[in-house]
C-alpha cells in the first residue's frame, strides 16, 4: 500500500476512490472538481466567506441534478458552477470577478467562455483576452488574446 494514500485517508491509493474505499462516480468527480475550481477563484479574490461558499454548495447541488439528467454534460459543470456563483454574487454583492487586465475605465466583470462547453476560461470581452482558466484566477497577471 502507498503510504501517502493512507495519510490522505484514501486506503486504496486510487484517487477515484472515496476515503471509505468506495469508487467515486465520474459525476461526483466532476462536481468535486467544479467546486474546487470555483472555490480557488473565490479564494484568489478573497471573497470565499461562508455565505459565498454556501452559494457554491447550492450551485453544486443544483448541477448534480442537471448532470444526472445529461451525463454527457459532466465536462461543462465547472463553467456552469462558476456562472451560477457569479450570478448569485451579482444579486447580493456586485460584479465578480473583476477584470484584472483593464487598468482604466469602469470596473467590469469577466465572463465564462464557453458558456456551455469544456475547458471554461474567464475572459475579458472588453480587451478581447483570456484571463485565466476557471480555477486559476490566482495566477492571472494578464491575459492572452482570445481565440
Amino acid at each position: 500500500m502507498d503510504p501517502s494514500a493512507h495519510a490522505s485517508g484514501n486506503p486504496s491509493g486510487n484517487p477515484s476512490d472515496s476515503p471509505s474505499g468506495h469508487p467515486v462516480s465520474p459525476l461526483e468527480q466532476a462536481l468535486h472538481a467544479a467546486r474546487a475550481l470555483v472555490l480557488a477563484d473565490l479564494a484568489a479574490g478573497e471573497v470565499a466567506a461562508a455565505d459565498v461558499v454556501s452559494m457554491v454548495e447550492e450551485s453544486v447541488a443544483q448541477r448534480r441534478w442537471w448532470v444526472q439528467q445529461w451525463p454527457d454534460g459532466a465536462d461543462f459543470v465547472a463553467g456552469l458552477v462558476a456562472q451560477d456563483v457569479q450570478d448569485a454574487l451579482l444579486e447580493r454583492y456586485g460584479r465578480w470577478p473583476l477584470c484584472p487586465v483593464c487598468g482604466s475605465g469602469d470596473p467590469h466583470a469577466l465572463d465564462v467562455e464557453p458558456e456551455l462547453g469544456p475547458d471554461p476560461h474567464w475572459v475579458c470581452h472588453k480587451a478581447g483576452v483570456k484571463v485565466a482558466a476557471v480555477g486559476a484566477l490566482g495566477s492571472a497577471a494578464g491575459g492572452k488574446p482570445s481565440s
